[in-house]
């Protein structure tokens, strides 16, 4: 290598004070160093060194002209100063280490105003802080330490007071239940097996023993309470089940026949689902159930999605628009492999998994993203073998489930150890199939209803503790069974169906939104009957006397005129009396009757009297002026004779043949 290429690198030196050595670009031994040989800089021009004579003549000249004061004068850090600092602040920590280290009283109070200097230096950075400002920083500090031991107090006396913190748990859940006031909505006279409310909340269904569906609008109710539509959407059997679907624009109805259908909002019937052939054996070669529904429920995300079940120990997924076959079949089986009936069906919050609850008192659990041939969970013993399941409910988390059944109990239940229940609570009595439970909306209690039981005049809501299964509230709502509960978690208020026909809303002024709270402030008006004409009536008082028309005195007489008026009042015909009055009796009897009076002769043939008296009346008239035969036997027709009636021997219809 011809050329040596110098490689250096230079170091920070802390030592401020020394003066730095000029030295040639080539050989530079402090500082950073060059990789190579360094370029030369054209166009540079040389700064001239500024003299003190010619600051001395600029000042000067500024006093001279009056702008000495103009402008702010740059801030000048002295270096050597600084270094200072950051010494002192070095060496006091220090100090303050070592007499830490030393246990003795006067040295722990050193040490604390040493590390209060020592953290206000590390907090400096550049020249000293002035002394009137270091008197407000005191102050803040100290201020800031009375906060410090407050807020220290305040953790003491809660760690005294946790029992009292247990106390205001339970008070916290029972505010949290809305039952200040009460709004009872009447149905009917039977009992109320089913309650369905919509997403918004503005409407709720309610489906009873008696087959009718009533429609609640809160919207357009008043006191009165009174539904705005009622009817029939399965004819003759009960209502057992009503869900509205995720979006509130359709209604699931299921009741005691085999059909299910879907209405819409305003209860009229979008499709229903087609009924399977009762002979065939295999109900997967079936379109349909073939034996009454028990249960049903809309999917949580896909929306034209449903599921039902039924006595033929089936559960059906459906498609709405597609009610000519289901989409899924799932056949429950008990644990010899023979069927068994489900009694209540249920999605998970997320739709991942189809449960269902069987007779045989086992719950079992299908994954939604598989086929449907073995369930994923199944637990056989989770109730009493023989009495009905009658709901399923899964809490909002998804990870608890609680089941309700026929057997007086109510029982909680971990998905992911499914093997005993959590909680379990006995003695709960429950008289109808369709007796539910449901989780309050932030996952806390868990809400049922109790049947009346002998001796028992009042039904309960009964509200558990979700963590600890105590006994929370319990509401007395009327003297007869409490079936359904539902708690609505955009109203916040709590509907309950009862035995008696009656539905009842439970809510909270403050802490509800929406629903009964618009029906109670709605005054009821009651509709006055406003007495109209039927005929509008032009009034003109220049009009010629041949023109002019009666003007009424009242609406009322003139009512009272058209009443009587057979035209104006529409009346119907009067009824069929004893020959005299009516359609048939106008015109006789019969029809031959019907036909003399109408067509063959103008004038009134009275059904009483002689028929041979009748025909001799027109005798005369007949050999005068013949019309009917006379003039077509003529020529040959003979004379007629007539035998006359001796008085002597009675008349001819009794007189004895010779």
């Amino acid at each position: 290598m011809n050329s040596k290429k110098i490689i250096t690198f230079g170091k920070i030196s802390a030592d401020l004070n020394k003066s730095v050595p000029e030295t040639s670009a080539e050989s530079s031994s402090s500082g950073f160093g060059t990789f190579g040989r360094k370029r030369e800089e054209n166009n540079v021009k040389k700064m001239d060194e500024i003299k003190p004579e010619d600051e001395e003549e600029t000042q000067n000249i500024q006093k001279m002209m009056g702008i000495t004061g103009f402008g702010k004068k740059a801030k000048s850090f002295d270096v050597q100063e600084m270094m200072e600092n950051i010494t002192k602040t070095l060496s006091s920590t220090r100090t303050v280490a070592l007499e830490k280290e030393k246990p003795s009283e006067e040295g722990s109070e050193s040490t604390k105003d040493d590390s209060k200097e020592s953290d206000e230096d590390d907090d400096l950075i550049g020249p000293p802080i002035p002394l009137e400002l270091s008197t407000t920083l005191d102050t803040k500090k100290d201020s800031d330490t009375r906060k410090k031991k407050e807020e220290d107090d305040d953790e003491s006396d809660n760690d005294d007071n946790e029992e009292s913190s247990d106390t205001e748990e339970e008070i916290t859940l029972k505010n949290k239940i809305p039952c200040i006031q009460e709004v009872s909505m009447v149905h009917g006279t039977k009992a109320v097996i089913a309650i369905a409310a919509d997403p918004s909340g503005a409407r709720l269904a309610s489906g009873s023993v008696d087959y009718d569906v009533c429609f609640w609008d809160f919207a357009g109710m008043d006191t009165s309470m009174k539904s705005f539509r009622t009817l029939q959407p399965c004819e003759n059997h009960p209502i057992k089940c009503l869900q509205y679907s995720m979006t509130g624009d359709v209604i699931l109805v299921i009741s005691g026949s085999a059909q299910a259908k879907v209405l819409d909002r305003d209860g009229f019937e979008k499709c229903e689902t087609v009924k399977g052939d009762q002979y065939i054996t295999d109900m997967a070669r079936t379109k349909g159930h073939t034996a009454s529904l028990n249960s049903g429920c809309w999917h949580p995300f896909i929306k034209e999605e449903y599921l039902t079940c039924s006595q033929d120990s089936t559960c059906r997924i459906w498609v709405l628009y597609r009610p000519r076959g289901h989409k899924n079949l799932i056949k429950c089986r008990a644990q010899n492999g023979v069927k068994t009936i489900p009694t209540t069906c249920a999605y998970s919050r997320e739709g991942a998994a189809v449960a269902c609850g069987c007779i045989d008192g086992s719950i079992q659990m299908w994954d939604h993203r598989k086929n449907f041939v073995n369930p994923s969970l199944i637990l056989r013993n989770a109730h009493m073998q023989g009495s009905e399941i009658s709901s399923l409910s899964f809490s909002y988390l998804g990870q608890m489930l609680a089941s309700r059944a026929c057997d007086d109990t109510l029982k909680l239940w971990d998905l992911r150890a499914f093997k005993s229940p959590v909680f379990e609570t006995k003695g709960l009595y429950s008289r109808y199939d369709t007796t539910d439970c449901m989780f309050s909306p932030d996952d806390s209690m868990i809400v049922t209803g109790e049947s009346l039981n002998k001796g028992i005049t009042t039904g309960r809501i009964l509200f558990y503790d979700s963590k600890t299964f105590d006994l929370v509230r319990e509401i007395p709502v009327t003297n007869s069974h409490v079936i359904k509960t539902l708690w609505h978690p955009k109203l916040n208020q709590v509907f309950v169906g009862c035995g008696n026909g009656i539905v009842k809303v439970y809510y909270d002024p403050k802490k509800s939104m929406r629903g009964a709270k618009l029906c109670v402030v709605k005054t009821h008006m009651k509709q006055k009957h406003i007495e109209i004409m039927s005929t509008q009536q032009i009034i003109t008082p220049h009009a010629l006397p041949l023109f002019r028309q009666d003007r009424p005195k009242s609406v009322r007489k003139q009512m009272e005129k058209d009443r009587l008026d057979p035209v104006k009042s529409r009346r119907p015909d009067l009824p069929i009396t004893s020959g005299q009055g009516g359609r048939v009796a106008s015109s006789g009897g019969t029809l031959s009757s019907y036909v003399i009076r109408n067509l063959g002769l103008s004038k009134r043939i009275e059904d009483d009297q002689d028929p041979r008296e009748a025909i001799l009346k027109y005798a005369k008239i007949a050999e005068e002026e013949p019309y009917w035969i006379a003039p077509a036997y003529k020529k040959t027709q003979p004379k007629t004779i007539f035998q006359p009636d001796d008085p002597e021997s009675g008349p001819s219809n009794k007189k004895q043949k010779t």
